[in-house]
């Protein structure tokens, strides 16, 4: 095979066979195909798009370029859950606790946060002593002992996605739905779970801005899960305003630690509650919506989802006592920002709130930036909330970085009316 005929085959719209992708991806991870020839490929790609069963391949061409992580010696259905990247998206550090605490087997490699979406695993790191970092044996004991695990996503898996990805990025062709779904399920797939659950957001906030966009994209990711013999649902959440009021590292797992005592925001419990019901059924621990909907509800209310939190923190090094003052984990120095009117919150450009985040340190532009974990913003208004001139809007937690621009952000992110709006957070589940 040669790269020049599959490059001119995909130029001309013409579908790639299993061999073709797997000779591109196994040759580019060795480093035989230059740079500038998958470029090629890619921008071919971008024009002119995949099918199913080639994204398929690259899903799978790419999970096969490393290592697969197997899970065949944890008893029971091993979940899993991904979100497409949010502001405020902090579902994991609930959900993971909270599925653990009724029996499920939790197993999940996540990622950092680049640009306006944070990363979970920045997150637990604002948790003093939390090892992300742990051998992939001692990742399933630790799932089998107390059934979850959260770690960085080892380099070894799916080293071909991380090339492409890099590349991705400059070549102006991240914006591609075969592209970003096998990027997507190559992980997914390699992190050995048996069920997984996708969060596609979708909004202002989300990398898919549009609900035809974000079905195009889940119901592909499924497919491709399909094929591979997997059991994966895609359920779109709104992205329009942030996740809860929270954005930052510390100050979600504050918030975090909030919702697992009980006391979360409606909009965060209800997507953690949604996620969690599709798992557990998935899990074959309840038999019904209903009675899954009753176990995580009480797991939640009685504490029981806290305690397993606490233990997934002190297996993987983290300093508990902290947790038992969460305030602790945020910048100490505090500007307000005020209500510039009165009226109605109307609309929120959730992305350039995640931009203000970003501008006070809690987030990183390239993959080398250093964040400051207990910066952030606390939201007090929502959609829908009525306000008036003078009200405090938001609180920064601040260091001395951005604050002006994150004020400028933050209010220009903020369109108040004269009529009460409300939003649709669940549109749909894909499975």
């Amino acid at each position: 095979m040669h790269i020049v005929d599959i490059i001119t085959k995909k130029r001309d719209g013409h579908a790639l066979t299993k061999q073709e992708i797997e000779y591109v991806i196994d040759s580019y991870t060795k480093g035989e195909i230059p740079d500038y020839q998958i470029s090629a490929f890619l921008m071919a790609t971008y024009f002119n798009q995949m099918n199913d069963e080639e994204a398929t391949y690259l899903a799978l061409a790419m999970r096969d370029s490393g290592d697969s992580i197997d899970l065949s010696d944890i008893k029971g259905i091993k979940v899993d859950k991904h979100s497409t990247g949010g502001v405020g998206d902090k579902v994991t550090l609930i959900l993971g606790p909270l599925l653990a605490s009724l029996g499920a087997k939790f197993a999940k490699m996540s990622g950092r946060g680049l640009g306006h979406t944070g990363g979970t695993i920045d997150k637990l790191e604002s948790i003093p002593g939390y090892k992300v970092e742990i051998k992939v044996e001692d990742f399933i004991k630790q799932v089998q002992d107390i059934g979850i695990a959260v770690v960085g996503q080892s380099g070894d898996v799916a080293p071909a996605d991380k090339k492409l990805y890099a590349l991705r990025d400059v070549t102006a062709t991240v914006d591609c739905i075969p592209l970003i779904a096998s990027s997507i399920m190559s992980k997914k797939l390699a992190s050995g779970a048996d069920a997984i659950c996708l969060d596609v957001k979708v909004g202002h906030g989300a990398f898919m801005k549009t609900e035809e966009e974000a079905e195009k994209l889940a119901k592909l990711m499924v497919e491709i899960g399909k094929l591979a013999g997997k059991k994966v649902t895609a359920i779109l959440t709104g992205m329009d305003e942030p996740l809860g009021h929270k954005i930052g590292n510390g100050l979600e797992v504050y918030e975090a630690i909030e919702t697992l005592h009980g006391k979360g925001p409606k909009d965060l419990v209800e997507v953690t509650l949604t996620i969690g019901e599709q798992l557990l059924l998935d899990a074959n621990l309840a038999a019904n919506q209903k009675e899954a909907r009753s176990m995580l509800e009480a797991s939640l209310n009685d504490g029981r989802a806290y305690q397993k939190f606490l233990e997934l923190v002190k297996a993987q090094g983290g300093d508990v006592d902290k947790l038992k003052h969460p305030e602790d984990l945020i910048a100490k120095e505090k500007v307000e920002v005020l209500v510039p009117k009165d009226g109605f919150i109307t609309e929120m450009n959730a992305l350039d709130i995640g931009k203000a985040a970003m501008r006070l340190g809690a987030g990183r532009e390239t993959k080398e930036d250093q964040i400051l974990l207990d910066v952030g913003i606390d939201l007090h208004k929502k959609i829908g909330d009525q306000v008036h001139k003078g009200d405090i809007l938001a609180t920064l937690y601040v260091r001395n970085k951005g604050i002006d621009e994150a004020k400028s952000l933050l209010l220009n992110a903020i369109t108040i009316g004269h009529q009460k709006t409300e939003i649709k957070l669940i549109k749909k589940k894909i499975s």
